[in-house]
């Protein structure tokens, strides 16, 4: 319940701890799971004290119990394992500290961690964290690598020397962090976000070296699959070896079996690079010279064409045709013109042979009537009638005798 205080009326210490205290132990005891961060087993103390920390949001408190709680588990409970402990939360008033009275601790075994791994990595893969759609392609040449790893780790050597040897102009942002224990995951998460944050960071490459599935618990947490998983920066993962395969692997944009794989697929080899230019340049000329062989052919079987060739060939030709034909049409045109010119002359004889003035040169006269009647019969005309004579040369009147 809240308290009524004031400026004026203020609690004193003592009470408000023993408050405190009173609330604390009206709460029941609870299972919590947590890994052993500090372990004091002082000889001859009947009480051990041990510090239990949640390595995926730095927390943690402080845990004690009975020796004969913690001999049933000394054996197979160290330093950074992780264990499942029963406990009653505890207020010491004294100093206002909080700790946990252990009544039982169990070890989380191999297999029982394995079946949670694959619990979380089902319900992050039903998240759609792992969808391939998901996955960013990698800059073909990073100008800044983001490098996150132990400080001079194996794994930080491998990932630099290989890198530079394969692209020697390669720039690293190196983050060095703790990449086991306790203090891992805040560690790693906190150098992604900083170089995610950074534009200059083309790639970022969380790498390790191998170890054993404990050591290598802290890249399977969830906290660090949803902060790649957030990551705008391409994340490669560099984990352990090949047959190691924490979460890591399935969130990243890209997965190497290991550090020197990471910096082999991050960074071009120069060399490979000068080769397969090489390649394309010499395919290129290849490709243009065949071409231009095949345009010279083309045009040299168009110009052996007689056409191209001989281009006056066909006109003269074409004339000698012409002249041929011409010639024809003009014998042709002389033949009818003499054929007509020797009809017309048959023809104008004929006509004139039949003409009435030929008739008159052969001493005929025609007789015609002051009407210009044309007489034919004797007994057309009468007695004592002008009729006009024609002749060849002329004309003259005569009078009909009765």
């Amino acid at each position: 319940m809240a308290l009524n205080t004031s400026a004026e009326t203020p609690l004193p210490v003592g009470e408000v701890s023993r408050l405190i205290g009173g609330w604390i132990d009206r709460l029941g005891a609870v299972w919590v799971e947590g890994q052993i961060t500090q372990l004091s087993r002082r000889p001859g103390a009947g009480v051990v004290f041990l510090t239990l920390r949640d390595p995926s949001y730095d927390i943690s408190v402080s845990v004690t119990c009975y020796r004969q709680v913690f001999d049933a588990v000394a054996d197979v409970v160290s330093e950074g394992a992780r264990v499942v402990v029963q406990a009653k939360p505890e207020w010491y008033a004294p100093r206002g500290q909080l700790s946990l009275r252990a009544a039982e601790i169990r070890p989380v075994g191999m297999g029982e961690l394995l079946a949670r791994l694959e619990r979380l990595k089902k319900s992050l893969a039903a998240e759609g964290l792992f969808a391939p759609e998901r996955k960013k392609p990698l800059p073909f040449l990073p100008q800044l690598v983001g490098l996150v790893c132990g400080r001079a780790s194996a794994a930080e050597r491998d990932v630099l020397e290989n890198a530079r040897h394969r692209w020697p102009a390669v720039r690293f942002e190196v983050r060095n962090v703790a990449v086991q224990g306790v203090h891992a995951v805040p560690q790693v998460v906190q150098a992604v976000k900083e170089l995610d944050a950074l534009d200059d960071v083309d790639v970022i490459i969380v790498a390790r070296g191998g170890g054993s599935v404990e050591d290598l618990l802290p890249f399977s947490d969830e906290q660090l699959v949803r902060t790649v998983a957030e990551c705008r920066t391409p994340v490669v993962s560099a984990i352990g070896h090949e047959p190691d395969n924490p979460l890591l692997d399935h969130v990243a944009d890209l997965r190497a079996s290991t550090p020197t794989d990471a910096a082999k697929k991050v960074v071009p080899d120069v060399g490979e690079e000068y080769e397969r230019v090489r390649l394309l340049r010499d395919r290129a000329r290849r490709c243009v010279m065949a071409f231009v062989d095949r345009e010279e052919r083309g045009l040299a079987h168009a110009l052996a064409r007689p056409s191209i060739e001989d281009p006056h060939r066909m006109i003269d030709e074409r004339a000698d045709h012409v002249a041929s034909l011409l010639d024809r049409g003009r014998r042709t045109v002389g033949h009818l013109l003499d054929r007509a010119d020797s009809e017309l002359t048959h023809t104008h004889a004929r006509v004139v042979a039949l003409s009435p003035a030929a008739t008159l040169k052969r001493g005929y006269a025609v007789l015609q009537r002051s009407d210009g009647h044309v007489v034919r019969d004797p007994g057309e005309v009468t007695g004592d009638e002008v009729l006009r004579a024609r002749v060849a040369e002329g004309e003259f009147v005569v009078r009909v005798e009765s």
